[in-house]
């Protein structure tokens, strides 16, 4: 079946196309936030954990938990490094290879996400991405939590809509995509060619209904792009 007005036919080699992929729970099995209130204990991490799940399905705004998840965890710097890791050990088992075969087709992958760009880093070299477009968190000279740069879209409703627009206005992509398993991800889709749920850590019956496309692995993504 045909995709959306703009959608590439499978296998199409066209210069300049965008594709915007969310992190958590799609290009890595976990979720950043959780996994820094992880270090602080069961009690944080159940705390967080419900609050992240309320915020990814769409019950509350992601506003109303960003700041109060990182003022009861207070990350510290080398704690990112330890998620960084983690997200190299738990990557999506396609998305490497998915990736190197898209960017072979003319396809210019961004990681867009609500996470924190000191643990995204490793994830994005491993997986050969150039640019992410995520949180900044800010530190003491002693490496203590200090803060995050609040100001960044993705830190409230309907911020990786803008970032996918502020994209598309400096690419000038011919065609735009947005893979994402969280309500976040779909926000973007009125922005998109495509908006292609994604479900094989999570499926949120609110994404799979809305999705133009729903995938359980990133492999499928050659087939559909």
């Amino acid at each position: 079946m045909p995709g959306p007005p703009g959608a590439c036919l499978s296998g199409a080699v066209t210069a300049n196309q965008l594709i915007c992929f969310d992190c958590d729970s799609t290009l890595s099995a976990i979720e950043g936030i959780d996994e820094l209130a992880r270090l602080r204990g069961p009690a944080v991490l159940a705390e967080v954990e419900a609050m992240t799940t309320a915020a990814m399905e769409g019950r509350v705004p992601v506003e109303s938990v960003f700041g109060r998840r990182l003022e009861i965890i207070r990350p510290r710097r080398e704690d990112l490094a330890a998620v960084g890791k983690r997200y190299v050990e738990r990557v999506e088992p396609t998305a490497r290879v998915t990736i190197a075969t898209l960017v072979a087709r003319g396809w210019t992958p961004v990681i867009v996400s609500a996470g924190f760009t000191g643990a995204i880093q490793p994830l994005a070299d491993y997986l050969g991405v150039t640019r992410i477009e995520a949180v900044e968190l800010k530190f003491s000279a002693e490496g203590n939590y200090a803060g995050y740069d609040a100001d960044f879209p993705t830190t409230r409703t309907g911020g990786k809509a803008d970032v996918v627009a502020r994209l598309k206005r400096e690419l000038l992509p011919v065609t735009s995509v947005m893979v994402g398993d969280g309500v976040s991800d779909l926000e973007a889709k009125p922005v998109v060619s495509r908006f292609i749920g994604f479900g094989r850590y999570v499926v949120r019956p609110k994404v799979k209904a809305e999705a133009h496309v729903f995938i359980h692995a990133l492999s499928e993504l050659l087939e559909l792009l």
